[in-house]
């Protein structure tokens, strides 16, 4: 093939398709991913809080410290408001400026010598002798797809899709302060937030406040966070008469890894494969995981003869098994009084905990 031609393409350079190109990258592979936004930092669908295994055990980990805020304990709020502070030795989140971060991961895969194509879009894709042929790009070896829950990818290569989603909304309130800004304030609503919760953090550039709820096509509802803010704002800390800055929306996959993330070298990654906690959807440590491990596997086939990158991708996916069983208790609790009055139980703390501190291969 001409030297041109790229081993592997990758669509969408969000974190499981950076990780992804620069494991392959590394390895020696020409690799060109397709980003549409023609700025990485724009019109973000995550609220991008690393957790302690991101932030030690990859490349997340060098995220300069001026992009990142630790913080070290979260507050469960019950509807009633009554709240319980919950907190492990060593454990930590950050939070982050997270335009900044995908700007300074666009410069990393640049750096490791992948050709990022900024306001480039996947259009359509087939199959060739050689692997795919991808509009606008020419053929590849290998294709992944890392274009979020709504994959084009996995459509026209025939993939799986995620089945269930969440719908959230998040304001970004620019240069404030929370009365209490070291920890993650998570707020449990049936009224608001049916199937997920509200959230409010403080990250580097000032407050970040979120609402997500369970999505249903057939009757789909806007997460009003405005009432919701009003609800739990002075309980979070939020300073009154705030105006947000820029706001994020978007759907959440929550229903674990999609059936049939891939085949015939086209592989899912990210929030296309399913990767996200179905009761956190808590997503950056896995797909960055996830991606990464693609990346290599790819390079180990292309250069080594290693496995098939197909199979390596299927079972490196996590399983989510408890949280997937956390997932169908909480949905089938239709009220918000078994809430306030466990809160503060041995038992719900245990569950809480195993949700939000470590035990992430559960």
């Amino acid at each position: 093939m001409p030297a041109s031609t790229p081993d592997l393409i990758v669509v969408g350079a969000s974190f499981a398709g950076a990780a992804c190109a620069i494991a392959a990258a590394q390895r020696g592979l020409h690799v060109c991913v397709l980003e549409r936004k023609h700025d990485p930092g724009e019109k973000l669908h995550t609220t991008g809080i690393i957790v302690k295994e991101a932030a030690e055990q990859t490349l997340l980990g060098r995220v300069p410290a001026t992009m990142v805020r630790r913080v070290e304990q979260v507050r469960l709020y019950a509807p009633s408001l009554k709240q319980v502070a919950l907190a492990a030795p060593g454990y930590y989140f950050l939070t982050t400026d997270t335009p900044a971060v995908m700007r300074w991961l666009a410069t990393q895969m640049r750096t490791n010598g992948v050709d990022l194509r900024l306001g480039s879009a996947f259009t359509s894709c087939e199959r060739s002798t050689e692997g795919w042929r991808v509009d606008g790009v020419g053929h590849a070896r290998y294709l992944v797809g890392a274009d979020g829950a709504r994959s084009r990818v996995a459509r026209h290569c025939g993939l799986g899709g995620v089945r269930q989603f969440l719908y959230g909304i998040e304001y970004e309130f620019p240069g404030a302060r929370l009365a209490h800004p070291d920890a993650l304030h998570c707020f449990i609503s049936r009224r608001h937030a049916p199937g997920y919760i509200g959230w409010i953090a403080q990250n580097p550039t000032g407050i970040q406040a979120g609402l997500a709820l369970r999505h249903d096509p057939a009757r789909a509802r806007v997460p009003d966070i405005d009432d919701f803010l009003l609800r739990v704002g002075q309980a979070g800390g939020l300073p009154r008469l705030l105006r947000p800055g820029t706001t994020r929306a978007g759907l959440i996959p929550c229903s674990g890894p999609v059936f049939d993330l891939a085949r015939d070298r086209a592989i899912l990654v990210g929030d296309a494969a399913g990767v996200v906690s179905p009761v956190t959807a808590g997503g950056i440590h896995s797909a960055w995981e996830h991606g990464w491990t693609v990346g290599r596997a790819i390079a180990a086939r292309l250069r080594d003869g290693g496995p098939e990158p197909e199979q390596v991708a299927i079972d490196a996916a996590p399983r989510f098994r408890f949280k997937r069983a956390l997932r169908w208790a909480y949905d089938r609790m239709p009220f918000d009084w078994p809430f306030d009055l466990l809160l503060q139980t041995p038992p719900l703390r245990w569950a809480a905990e195993q949700v939000y501190f470590h035990k992430r291969g559960s």
